[in-house]
């Protein structure tokens, strides 16, 4: 009898162990693709601007999303199409206003690392800016609170929990990389031209984003 208790217990931990890292494996594999906020978490990391107040919002936004994911608002979320269109379009005007500011910025040459330049945000600007980032591109509700929430269903209590356990932890330890992280790539922008590469590829981007939210609907 306690062979068979001790093999329930084993068995109920291994069960929760691969639901923790099933959870991180899903979780990584949404919020590492490249995307909007991440480029916004990486600039602002070679910079060292704020990167904390950068590193917090992002995590806690994702957790949150998938807090609510997992508790099911994400389906209710879906079958709102009318909230999706409005992040739709709101997500298309910002990522469009944010790469026109990055081209121009490599147009002029403006870029160059210096950390007294004025284009270095404050604390309020860099929060309120990573905010929007975070919750006016649409996809991240698809997946953070849609997919997500919807995977966590194939779990069931502990399980589930460890699941979205798994997904909040990959968040904390991506953001916190690439925050952190990209202090390295600093001596690199140390050229203006860097910079000037570096604001073109994000302007390109951000364009990508604004056109694919503006023609390409969401499901």
């Amino acid at each position: 009898m306690f062979c068979h208790q001790y093999g329930s217990d084993m068995d109920g931990e291994n069960m929760l162990l691969s639901s923790l890292i099933s959870g991180f494996m899903t979780g990584a594999g949404l919020i590492i693709a490249i995307g909007a906020q991440n480029a916004f978490v990486l600039k602002q990391g070679i910079l060292r601007n704020h990167i904390g107040i950068v590193v917090l919002t992002s995590a806690i936004a994702d957790i949150v999303l998938i807090i609510c994911g997992i508790a099911g608002i994400g389906a209710l979320v879906k079958e709102l199409p009318i909230l999706m269109n409005i992040f739709r379009f709101g997500g298309a005007a910002f990522l469009g206003y944010y790469g026109f500011l990055a081209a121009q910025r490599a147009w002029q040459g403006s870029g160059g690392l210096s950390i007294t330049e004025s284009s270095i945000m404050g604390k309020s600007q860099v929060f309120l800016t990573c905010l929007a980032f975070t919750l006016l591109n649409p996809h991240v509700y698809l997946d953070t609170m849609v997919l997500i929430g919807s995977i966590s269903t194939r779990y069931e209590g502990s399980a589930q929990a460890m699941f979205g356990l798994g997904a909040c932890i990959a968040s904390i330890v991506w953001f916190t990389s690439l925050g952190y992280g990209a202090r390295l790539l600093r001596p690199i922008f140390t050229k203006p031209n860097a910079w000037r590469i570096l604001d073109a590829i994000i302007a390109i981007f951000m364009f990508v984003l604004c056109l694919l939210l503006i023609f390409k609907p969401l499901n």
